[in-house]
């Protein structure tokens, strides 16, 4: 096996519904990196999916967290419990959110719509600020910027995508022109659009970042929120 880039999904629980994710693994001869890790107690449904492919979380050497949010790394803290080596990636601007050096901006953003929600959504609004609450942060060992490179299955480059954060990253990997987008693009109808276009902190910086990427013209882009969204058939 020269590498892998395998995209899969992890289902939880959300309220009275569940939602689905797609991180991505990334794994050649020298490391295994997982690109975000899902909700808050994935971890089980992580491992089970690592069994699937004959791993274990003890295995992987990496974590690239593409941005603070619950979704992306609400199992980090889990994960570090259960590999202490596995080594922590994120950019230098999301990184104090992530190690809660600053309150997450998620949470602050949740708490202000709380205020202005009406009477019959005060509960929900409630419940999701006390999940938010709940992420445990972790310790980044490895601060990104815009462009910097690692050796990751054939070549993997660090491109800044902010706007639903101020410090989102996705990831291009070279050899295949594959993008890996985290929420910088989500898929929909079969579509790729804006993750949850209400949330992002910056919507015109999170629109000029989609573009961005589409203008790559990846074969393919791997989009945590709808999975594999192929644009050139």
């Amino acid at each position: 096996m020269e590498y892998k880039i395998l995209c899969f999904p992890i289902t939880m629980p959300f309220g009275n519904t569940e939602n689905t994710v797609y991180p991505t693994l990334l794994w050649d001869k020298q490391n295994i990196i997982l690109i975000d890790c899902g909700f808050i107690g994935a971890l089980p449904i992580l491992e089970k999916e690592l069994q699937g492919h004959g791993l274990s979380t003890e295995q992987l050497t990496g974590l690239v967290l593409t941005h603070h949010d619950h979704d992306h790394m609400g199992a980090a803290a889990a994960l570090k419990r259960a590999n202490p080596n596995i080594k922590v990636y994120a950019s230098a601007a999301e990184a104090p959110f992530i190690s809660a050096q600053k309150k997450p901006l998620r949470l602050r953003q949740a708490e202000e719509i709380q205020k202005t929600l009406p009477p019959e959504q005060q509960d929900f609004g409630k419940a999701f600020c006390d999940m938010l609450r709940l992420v445990e942060p972790v310790g980044v060992d490895e601060l990104f910027q815009d462009r910097d490179h690692k050796d990751w299955c054939g070549g993997c480059r660090i491109i800044s995508t902010p706007g639903h954060t101020p410090g989102h990253i996705s990831l291009l990997m070279d050899k295949d022109s594959i993008v890996i987008t985290g929420d910088a693009i989500a898929l929909e109808d079969g579509l790729p659009v804006i993750a949850n276009p209400q949330y992002a902190l910056n919507l015109e910086q999170a629109a000029t970042s989609m573009e961005k990427l589409l203008a790559l013209k990846a074969k393919a882009y791997l989009c945590y929120h709808g999975g594999i969204c192929s644009l050139t058939d």
